[in-house]
């Protein structure tokens, strides 16, 4: 594996300034860009070691504080360890930082990202890869769609929400996709039901848009984390395996 430098940068905003984790290989070379959307739980030591791994396979990874509306990460007090006897109060903690991202404010700030990463000398020209976990799962798909000049691949992982009956749900941008997307489903995930994964199929193929999606049997939702009970390590690498194929074929 690559060493890797990482470092806590600021993006200017149409609505304020993010911070965000950046790392790349080091060297100054310029590598295929990677946006990398956060869980829930946000910008802390797992999520950014979790980070360094994906720039060590070759790649600039931004991993912006999605919720910097609220304050820098980490927006609230986080445990070293997540269990789920700790999960409702630290969801009930973040709610004022949910409410502020809404679809609209999701797609300014790709926006923001992406033109950071198009003016960062660590970053190679042409297109970007995007993923998510989590929450982050819908802001890729979401990027995907109001970016199609850009965006090149977009993944998302035990992702949550993203094929609803509202009338923003994420899963509508499709027909805006140029991107080839892939999508690792948990098992039995109550933010991700079998309707809607199968809504989310019969979408994309209907639009046209390249795309894999798999459900991880016996995997939770989270299981990417390893700072949470959820986390699977089988589940996890299944998972880079999946990733790093896509972003070799397509950035």
């Amino acid at each position: 594996m690559t060493t890797v430098s990482g470092t806590t940068v600021d993006i200017t905003t149409q609505d304020g300034t993010a911070d965000a984790y950046l790392v790349h290989p080091e060297g100054g070379a310029p590598h295929p860009a990677v946006l990398l959307y956060m869980d829930a739980f946000g910008i802390r030591p797992a999520l950014r070691a979790f980070a360094d791994r994906l720039a060590s396979a070759g790649y600039t990874v931004l991993v912006p504080n999605v919720f910097y509306r609220t304050g820098r990460a980490p927006v609230v007090q986080l445990p070293d360890f997540i269990d789920p006897a700790q999960r409702p109060d630290l969801f009930t903690s973040l709610q004022p930082a949910f409410q502020a991202l809404t679809p609209e404010a999701a797609v300014r700030d790709a926006d923001a990202y992406l033109r950071y990463l198009a003016e960062l000398a660590q970053a190679a020209e042409g297109p970007v890869g995007v993923t998510g976990y989590c929450m982050g799962g819908a802001l890729a798909l979401r990027t995907a769609g109001a970016h199609p000049d850009r965006v090149a691949a977009a993944a998302g992982f035990h992702a949550a929400n993203l094929a609803t009956d509202a009338p923003d749900s994420p899963h509508l941008s499709a027909d805006r996709i140029t991107a080839e997307l892939y999508f690792g489903h948990a098992d039995q995930d109550p933010g991700m039901p079998p309707e809607q994964v199968e809504l989310l199929e019969r979408t994309l193929t209907s639009a046209g848009v390249r795309h894999r999606t798999e459900v991880y049997e016996g995997a939770p939702h989270g299981f990417t984390q390893s700072d949470t009970a959820a986390h699977d390590p089988a589940a996890e690498e299944r998972h880079w395996e999946a990733l790093l194929d896509l972003f070799r074929r397509t950035l």
